[in-house]
């Protein structure tokens, strides 16, 4: 499976073609899609551009995505920066009534087991993001690890041994904890192409967009999103 993560915490100076707004995410998403993506993974925006997890935003932004490409499942970012911020990011994600398929909880944050708790009870999909080995000793502790829809491994190591070594370590601790989880990986800019080759020779899922970097295997920057799709597309087995 191909996700497809448009935009991230990105501004226009990374890519002109990020999008912002919920009618250009929406419309980027239909674009990903036709591409290939099977699946969403957003950063929705409120009025000022900067990333938001208040109700209203992420309702709007949901129905136009749902609108666009309905079926294709939705998953949202809740990392620790997004306003108001560190713990008190709960406080909104409780007011959710418009709900993603599935959001992406990193480990590293401190209140990672609350968060997974929180939206498990909201009945919303869990990416256990796991960027470390401590993180992945972290998460298998976890008494609802195993509720979670998937491990998501990601690599934001920059030199590309090292990066594999990290996702070598973490996937030993989820085998000696006899993880069965379904595992998706990815890189971040210069590890984007190798980890995800890496990924796709080990039969995992991955994701490719805008978030995590804006350049083809051939070192061009790529035109949008779907282009990215599409180069990853061409780089699976067949």
């Amino acid at each position: 499976m191909l996700q497809a993560c448009l935009n991230g915490g990105r501004m226009r100076d990374f890519h002109p073609a990020l999008p912002f707004t919920a009618t250009e995410i929406a419309s980027d998403a239909a674009l990903a899609v036709a591409a290939g993506a099977r699946e969403l993974h957003i950063h929705p925006r409120g009025p000022d551009g900067a990333e938001t997890l208040e109700p209203e935003h992420i309702a709007e932004t949901l129905q136009a995505v749902r609108s666009a490409v309905p079926g294709i499942p939705v998953g949202l970012s809740t990392h620790w920066r997004i306003p108001p911020g560190g713990l008190s990011r709960q406080e909104p994600i409780r007011r959710w009534t418009t709900l993603p398929d599935y959001v992406s909880i990193n480990l590293i944050e401190e209140d990672a087991e609350d968060m997974i708790a929180l939206v498990l009870g909201k009945g919303i999909g869990v990416e256990a993001g796991l960027w470390s080995v401590s993180d992945a000793q972290r998460f298998v502790g976890l008494k609802d690890a195993a509720k979670c829809l998937r491990v998501l491994i990601e690599i934001n190591e920059q030199d590309i041994d090292e990066g594999l070594r990290a996702a070598a370590g973490i996937q030993a601790v989820l085998r000696q904890a006899g993880s069965t989880l379904p595992i998706l990986m990815h890189g971040d800019e210069a590890s984007v192409w190798p980890i995800y080759s890496e990924a796709m020779a080990r039969g995992f899922d991955s994701r490719i967009g805008l978030e995590d970097g804006n350049l083809l295997p051939s070192g061009r920057m790529a035109g949008d999103n779907a282009e990215l799709i599409r180069a990853a597309l061409a780089l699976a087995p067949r």
